[in-house]
């Protein structure tokens, strides 16, 4: 029989504001980037609310944070919950830390029933997952799962030329244990949808089945510079003027498809009013939810890249910043999730996310599932971020029902 534990969904919204605080910005939001002094001050208070439970705190090189709380077989590896705590320059109070939080929840829900469970529980705090400081995104699970090393990691760079390895030394949050040396039995991820689905439909819960594939690339059009007042059209090699035509068609490509497509960087070079533009750079973001939709829509981009500036006499190139495939969920975490759902009555549906996870990398290690909850008008990455008291009670609810139900398989 499974405990009838209930989680404080005031005691959650509680601590959700009380670390909005570090980083707070005047519109309501946080800017708390990945190993800045307020990530330092955050994952300081995370440590002690953990430890004051009873747990141990890990620190892996990578800067990964793992909680474990005791269960009654030591032998067992640990049921692990978990996101993250950094956010987007201008993030709003929800994004990651909710999957955090409520994982606190849950520990402390545990803690104040005296409940034992039969294998640990962990919690995890993941290392840059929003990728906003230094990119890829996603890096500590990266690195946890084995997809990029330890080197590669530390030596992503910032806009001011800080490396990651560097800013992680600086906060004195790099541990000695190896990522990946701790395994997991399995992993849940509490999350806020950061989608209009759920809140359209009047659902509580989203099940999530998988997450879609996603690729990034860096691009450049080389065309050439020159006087925007003494060069007739048709002598024009204008790099912004290719870039616009090849935007246009990646636009009509991902549409076609289903699928998404998002150029979130452009700059022009050489920045001059009268100067027509000779270089521009830009970043694409592809995704689908079937890997072999999303190669075509990469191959279409591509072309559409090449064509549009050789009709400017430009040359170009596209480099590749980061690779996910889809990625499906465990079978088993999913149905402990759907089970949790059925036995809350609470209005759910399956869904696939349409946003990366640290989910998407422990995935290929250990069985994963994650749970979904509405955020107002779909609304993320944004200061005005937000998600009811209710609903996050709910998430957590469901999170600490799975996590049981897991652990009763024996």
């Amino acid at each position: 029989m499974l405990a009838n534990l209930t989680i404080d969904n005031g005691r959650l919204w509680d601590m959700l504001m009380e670390t909005a605080a570090i980083g707070g910005t005047p519109k309501g939001g946080i800017r708390r980037l990945s190993l800045s002094d307020e990530d330092r001050r955050v994952r300081d208070w995370f440590r002690r609310e953990c430890e004051a439970l009873g747990c141990t705190v890990h620190v892996d090189t990578a800067g990964n944070m793992v909680a474990i709380r005791p269960g009654k077989d030591p032998t067992k590896k640990p049921i692990a919950m978990g996101s993250h705590l950094d956010t987007q320059p201008t993030g709003g109070k929800f994004d990651g830390i909710l999957g955090v939080l409520g994982g606190l929840e849950v520990m402390k829900t545990l803690h104040q029933a005296g409940y034992e469970t039969s294998s640990p529980v962990a919690l995890v705090n993941w290392t840059n997952e929003e990728g906003a400081r230094f990119s890829p995104s996603m890096v500590g699970s990266a690195v946890y799962a084995g997809v990029y090393s330890q080197a590669q990691m530390d030596a992503y760079k910032d806009k001011d030329g800080v490396t990651q390895g560097e800013a992680l030394d600086a906060i004195g949050y790099r541990g000695q244990e190896k990522p990946g040396s701790l395994g997991f039995q399995a992993y849940f991820e509490l999350h806020i949808e950061q989608g209009p689905i759920l809140e359209e439909e009047g659902q509580t819960i989203g099940i999530v089945t998988g997450i879609q594939g996603i690729k990034w690339f860096t691009c450049t059009i080389l065309g050439r510079e020159s006087h925007a007042g003494t060069t007739p059209m048709a002598y024009r090699r204008d790099a912004l003027a290719a870039f616009a035509e090849a935007a246009t068609e990646i636009r009509k490509i991902a549409l076609d498809h289903g699928g998404l497509a998002t150029i979130g960087i452009v700059s022009a070079h050489p920045g001059s009013p009268n100067i027509i533009p000779g270089e521009v750079r830009f970043t694409l973001d592809m995704r689908h939810h079937q890997d072999a939709e999303l190669k075509h829509m990469v191959t279409k981009a591509k072309v559409a890249i090449a064509e549009a500036s050789t009709r400017h006499d430009a040359a170009y190139t596209v480099e590749p910043l980061q690779d996910s495939p889809a990625q499906p969920f465990d079978e088993t975490c999913i149905a402990m999730v759907r089970a949790a759902t059925e036995k809350l009555g609470l209005k759910a549906r399956e869904i696939t996310s349409g946003a990366g996870h640290d989910a998407m990398y422990t995935a290929r290690v250990c069985p994963t599932s994650m749970i979904f909850v509405p955020c107002a008008e779909g609304l993320s990455h944004n200061e005005a971020e937000s998600a009811t008291q209710a609903d996050c009670g709910h998430g957590a609810q469901v999170l600490l029902e799975a996590v049981l139900a897991y652990d009763a398989r024996g």
